[in-house]
């Protein structure tokens, strides 16, 4: 499977009129739920059929059963539930090809009756007068699990969607344990050359220098990688495989994102001192052959971990569900290890943390029944939170699931899955109390009682299924070191754009790309940082400084 593909799938690792719209609706049949108000007004069938026109993000999984995008078992289950049509009134496949087509729509002034849009997207609608005020509509039509989930965010997520008190869309939510960068690292590997876990910078060298000249797969060759790398250097807000961004926040740097110095000025991460002395510290690693010399050059930078090559990656705690599902899969000796690591020089270890949302579900202005968007949302989550009470339609979704390998997700009206923000968390802390005799597995909530269930076989048949071996080592490692570390997290204070940035931004982002990997490849000497940065500002990156700074002051 293709990287970009299994990100799409996987976050992915994620309401609401007035009252003169209850006319018409009458309940749906459901039993009852703890913490699911099923036979309320948030999951109310329509007695007349409703039409919402939406703009669709293709998945990348097909549909292989005669069914279209449109009308499958996901969409047909949605309908019979709500009496809700969904009709696409455009689709896109792919994330960059939704956004262009999200923008056509907005400049064109032709927009579906709902669709998602990014920050500069709903920042325009707002301005425009083009979408509706969704505040009402939300109060009375969220979900309970909908507004609890909001809830854990300390209103952080609502108010980002809202101008002078007003919600003008429904925010997906961050989930916190997303943001920080562990290592992971081949533990068969490390007690064959019988080392020592790693914490600091030195640690991390020496364990990859011996990865590479000690033959830890033990075929006779120097084959094997120290420290996998990704092309473009960084992801900045939301890490994935291979990104360098934890060796950067061990030196407190912050590239691609906008954040406050130790004067409280605010500062773009990519320009300061300390990125300079992270850039020296990669060099260095490129040089002495400890970071994969080719690590620039991989079409899918997930290569050499998967064929077993890398001893050591950057990612975040759900590295197990992928690329390291296809690495144990191809070689089950293989075993892998997260750990919080490097550390700054006191020894903390430091994170970026990102913003708690970047995409918002709004609903042309105008249009007749705002509501029925958030009855969508609201039953298609809790689908995918294991709350529906029609256990016999779920069941059905579920072996049809299992069947074709299409995730139900992928054919939701809509790309905007929420969860509690520190669903991970609660997860892990249930499953230990659990596993400790504390509480009874039963107690459990559906989603938790999964985890638990694959952890529990898991250990007692370590690797025979590779489903839950994924769940069992996201958790029991991944999410066991996030629990059990003090994590410093710095958040950004700017997200979006600004005026200038929509004419100078990408010859910016082009010249930091192209200086960032000359110095760590050894192009361009280290002292070309100080001349990017002169020419960075020259070009426009002062000029924007001052904007984002009268922006964020405007908060």
């Amino acid at each position: 499977m293709k990287f970009w593909k299994f990100i799409l799938l996987v976050f992915m690792v994620i309401g609401m009129t007035s009252c003169r719209d209850n006319i018409g609706i009458v309940d749906s049949v459901a039993s009852p739920q703890a913490g699911d108000e099923a036979t309320s007004i948030a999951y109310s069938k329509y007695e007349d059929p409703i039409v919402i026109r939406v703009g669709f993000k293709v998945p990348d999984s097909r549909l292989n059963t005669g069914d279209s995008n449109d009308n499958n078992p996901i969409t047909r289950y949605l309908e019979s539930i709500t009496n809700i049509k969904v009709v696409h009134s455009w689709e896109a496949k792919g994330e960059d090809a939704f956004t262009q087509k999200v923008q056509l729509a907005i400049d064109s002034n032709d927009l579906p009756d709902a669709m998602v849009v990014d920050r500069d997207q709903l920042k325009k609608l707002i301005d425009n007068d083009m979408i509706e005020d969704l505040t009402e509509t939300y109060k009375i039509y969220g979900s309970e699990l909908i507004k609890d989930m909001y809830n854990s965010t300390k209103g952080e997520a609502l108010e980002d969607a809202s101008r002078d008190g007003k919600l003008y869309g429904l925010p997906n939510v961050a989930i916190d344990a997303d943001s920080p960068v562990l290592l992971w690292v081949r533990q068969d590997w490390l007690e064959k050359l019988e080392l020592q876990p790693p914490q600091t910078f030195e640690d991390i060298e020496k364990i990859a220098k011996a990865f590479i000249e000690k033959d830890p797969d033990g075929n006779g060759k120097r084959d094997t990688v120290g420290l996998s790398g990704y092309k473009n250097i960084v992801y900045g807000t939301k890490p994935l495989v291979n990104g360098l961004d934890a060796v950067f926040s061990a030196f407190h740097a912050f590239p691609t994102n906008w954040i406050k110095d130790n004067n409280g000025n605010i500062v773009y991460g990519s320009i300061t001192p300390e990125t300079k002395q992270a850039l020296a510290k990669l060099a260095d690693w490129y040089k002495r052959g400890l970071l994969d010399p080719d690590f620039a050059l991989y079409k899918e930078t997930q290569e050499p971990i998967i064929t077993g090559k890398s001893g050591m990656f950057f990612g975040p705690w759900w590295m197990p569900y992928y690329p390291l599902s296809e690495a144990v899969a191809l070689d089950t000796k293989a075993e892998w290890r997260a750990y919080t690591a490097p550390v700054d020089d006191s020894g903390k270890f430091v994170a970026h943390l990102a913003p708690v949302t970047d995409r918002y579900l709004v609903v042309r202005k105008g249009f007749e029944h705002p509501e029925a968007v958030i009855k969508q949302l609201n039953v298609f989550t809790r689908l995918e939170r294991r709350q529906d009470p029609n256990q016999e339609e779920v069941k059905k979704l579920g072996d049809f699931s299992a069947q074709t390998g299409i995730q139900l997700r992928a054919y939701y009206p809509f790309d905007l899955l929420i969860d509690y923000r520190d669903a991970i968390e609660k997860h892990y802390a249930d499953i230990q109390q659990a596993l400790h005799g504390k509480i009874d597995p039963d107690t459990l909530n559906s989603d938790t009682r999964l985890i638990y269930d694959q952890w529990v076989a898991e250990t007692e048949q370590p690797k025979k299924d590779l489903e839950g071996w994924k769940a069992a080592n996201a958790y029991k490692y991944g999410v066991a070191v996030l629990t059990s570390t003090a994590i410093e997290g710095v958040r950004g204070v700017f997200y979006g754009n600004t005026r200038l940035m929509k004419t100078k931004w990408p010859e910016l982002q082009n010249l930091e790309n192209e200086t960032f990997l000359n110095i760590i490849v050894g192009d361009s000497p280290l002292s070309d940082f100080d001349a990017f940065v002169a020419k960075w500002k020259s070009m426009g990156g002062e000029e924007i400084t001052e904007e984002v700074t009268e922006l964020v002051k405007q908060k």
